[in-house]
């Protein structure tokens, strides 16, 4: 039976679906996560130093490498286990530790990270937390360790997945410098959606920082995009003045233009990546199916009062550069109209001085061809004299009587000639 070729990449396209399973926790446990980013124009990073940056932490725990340009990966580390990934600007690091803590939060589980391994990273930190988890289903015991570990004005408590679990954090950086998450389980609740409660977790923060980004960048542009904003609206303000001059204000506008070209080239791709990451912040919330516990905010109305105003504004900075770009483009219209009916004036004085020019040109072209025919006359007059004088000798006319006679006919065909020439070149 003849066989259809395959695409050469459709098994590693399905695979790729099942590449990165969730992974398992059973209670009591902790994780530790680290999400590494490289300073600047991270999307164009080489990603083999992240790789290599990995490898080197395998070897520490004598565990197997990845795959030459994976970019996930999931495997032992001593008595932890780590799931490791590679995204678009950053890298995560999630260890996964089961068995009851000695005290909640305790920075000591984040040492799983070797001070030099993280002292080498090819970046900085975007964000770490621990999350603690127990099983616990008491809510009087719950209520005492949440006033305990977290700080009530930004505490966010929700009970998710059907009454499996209930979350709690309040997205402040503790003293050593961590997030802090806690996760209370059900009786009954199984590993594998503790494991994805986790990840959705961290998820949730590292996107979350992630997406605030371009809140700094919009703080950091606001300056000068109200600089420009306040240019561009005293150009358009002044486009009716009398004394303005075209030109130069088409000029300074091509100036305003290019910077508000190089603002939105500078910023697009973080804007873009931006609303990406608050779509996915929003998608793990949801689909967590939180419900209130205790009169608690949930984590959808905390991010709904203290990071939607944020990306808010984000949006609303993208607008205002697209609002000015358009404004420009509306301002140069006009003024390219203006020079045009500038430029039309001048072409049409130019056209009338022409029109004068040619009315004096035509004026003395006539007088020439007066005066042409007055010296053509002459000398015709004269060459006729010589020629007839020995003719009019023989019958008696005198030379001065012969040449008195021929004026008036030399006159008359001189003038006619040059009209017949003038009308053959018109």
């Amino acid at each position: 039976m003849a066989q259809i070729p395959d695409h050469p990449h459709r098994y590693a396209l399905t695979n790729e679906l099942h590449a990165r399973p969730f992974p398992t926790l059973k209670a009591p446990g902790q994780a530790v996560f680290l999400a590494i980013k490289r300073e600047h124009h991270a999307a164009a990073r080489d990603k083999a130093d992240d790789l290599a940056h990995l490898r080197a932490l395998l070897d520490r725990y004598g565990a197997p490498h990845p795959q030459p340009g994976a970019t996930h990966y999931s495997g032992e580390i001593g008595a932890h286990r780590l799931k490791w990934e590679s995204h678009t600007e950053f890298v995560t690091y999630t260890v996964f530790m089961e068995g009851a803590a000695e005290r909640a939060f305790d920075p000591v589980q984040f040492d799983v990270f070797p001070a030099e391994w993280l002292a080498a990273a090819p970046g900085v930190r975007m964000t770490s937390a621990l999350l603690h988890v127990v099983e616990e289903a008491d809510p009087a015991a719950i209520r005492a360790q949440l006033d305990r570990w977290f700080v009530g004005e930004s505490l966010a408590v929700s009970q998710v997945l059907d009454a499996a679990a209930v979350i709690a954090g309040d997205f402040r950086i503790d003293p050593a410098g961590h997030m802090r998450f806690a996760v209370f389980l059900a009786p009954g609740t199984g590993p594998q959606r503790t494991g994805r409660i986790v990840q959705r977790l961290c998820e949730i923060e590292t996107y979350k920082t992630m997406a605030m980004l371009g809140f700094r960048r919009v703080r950091e542009m606001q300056p000068e995009l109200g600089a420009l904003d306040r240019r561009l609206t005293e150009l358009v303000t002044g486009l009716d003045a009398s004394e303005a001059m075209p030109e130069t204000s088409l000029h300074r506008l091509m100036e305003i233009s290019a910077e508000g070209e190089r603002l939105s080239a500078r910023s697009n791709f973080r804007f873009g990546a931006t609303g990406a990451y608050e779509a996915i912040v929003n998608q793990r919330i949801e689909v967590l199916r939180e419900t209130r516990v205790e009169g608690h905010q949930t984590f959808g109305e905390f991010m709904m009062r203290r990071f939607d105003p944020a990306m808010r504004t984000v949006t609303s900075t993208r607008r205002q550069i697209l609002s000015l770009a358009k404004r420009a483009q509306r301002a140069s219209e006009l003024l390219r109209t203006q020079v045009d009916v500038a430029r039309a004036a001048q072409n049409q004085a130019l056209l009338a001085s022409m029109d004068r020019r040619a009315d004096m040109a035509l004026r003395l072209q006539q007088t020439v061809e007066g005066l042409s025919v007055v010296a053509i006359s002459y000398y015709a007059v004269n060459l006729l004299a010589y020629a007839l004088a020995p003719l009019a000798k023989g019958v008696g006319i005198e030379k001065g009587l012969l040449t008195a006679g021929l004026v008036p006919v030399v006159v008359l065909a001189v003038w006619w000639v040059v009209r017949r020439i003038r009308k053959a070149m018109h």
